[in-house]
């Protein structure tokens, strides 16, 4: 399958392993309009592709995964505007969230405002030494709008967020890994291998039954665990009407054991 190019990021695709690189260097790979259009298109290219499993984001260079939204861009904005800027950011995110893939952001350097706001809408966040996050808006007299103040409490607890979003401050990997910010931290060379591995792994299982075990944990956190009980059990159930499931067990039981070959179906 082809895939669009684009301006400002890249796709390259590796197996069952697709990696969008956000590709401004000169600008710290700032989250433009254009950038944030450009990776909503790409979301949306890759989860109807049959053959990607996983999706790797990163950013481009050695000094930024995104170092923030496009402040030239967004100085002279009115309060309209600005809504509808954070709205376009809230709806990437919410596709990378939403999306049937996993989605594992490789954090090659800082992470600040909209970048770390990407990040947390991300399954995995795995880091450089290196890199810092932060949610400095404040310090520019605004908040954050890409998500920040709803899903940075969820990864970090909500003393830990308020602290984090009312000063601004920074936090390096190794502290971001202690908050639960990040969940694993490398050095920067080994960055890019140990999320392929992690990424392979989890596209050797069944792809729909990852997709469903994404969609019943991120449902479950808005309702009450009886209810979410009740929806894991009716998802059980209906994986015994897939063709994936007949290989997965096939495959455990024979003599000898083989790896199991799914195909999404």
């Amino acid at each position: 399958m082809s895939y669009p190019t684009f301006d400002t990021i890249k796709i390259t695709v590796d197996g069952a392993l697709a990696i969008i690189t956000i590709d401004r260097p000169t600008a710290m790979n700032a989250l433009s309009s254009k950038v944030i259009s450009e990776l909503t298109q790409a979301s949306a290219a890759l989860e109807v592709s049959a053959d990607v499993r996983v999706v790797v984001l990163t950013g481009a260079g050695e000094k930024a995964f995104v170092a923030g939204a496009d402040i030239a861009e967004m100085q002279e904005l009115t309060p309209h505007q600005a809504q509808a800027f954070a709205e376009m950011g809230g709806a990437l995110g919410e596709a990378i969230e939403k999306s049937e893939k996993p989605w594992i952001a490789a954090v090659n350097g800082v992470a600040f405002g909209g970048g770390c706001e990407l990040a947390l809408a991300c399954d995995f966040v795995y880091a450089a030494e290196t890199a810092k996050f932060g949610q400095p808006e404040v310090k520019l007299g605004v908040i954050p709008g890409f998500g920040g103040t709803q899903r940075l409490p969820r990864r970090v607890g909500i003393a830990k967020a308020k602290e984090l979003c009312m000063t601004g401050d920074a936090v390096t990997a190794a502290e971001a890994l202690r908050i639960g910010l990040a969940d694993a931290v490398f050095p920067a060379a080994e960055l890019m291998p140990k999320v392929k591995e992690l990424a392979g792994r989890i596209a050797a299982n069944g792809p729909l039954a990852v997709a469903e075990v994404k969609r019943l944990i991120h449902q479950g956190q808005s309702t009450t665990l009886e209810a979410s009980l009740a929806l894991e059990q009716r998802s059980f159930g209906l994986m015994f009407a897939t063709s994936d499931q007949r290989e997965g067990m096939a495959a455990f039981l024979a003599k000898p054991r083989r790896a199991a070959s799914f195909k999404g179906q």
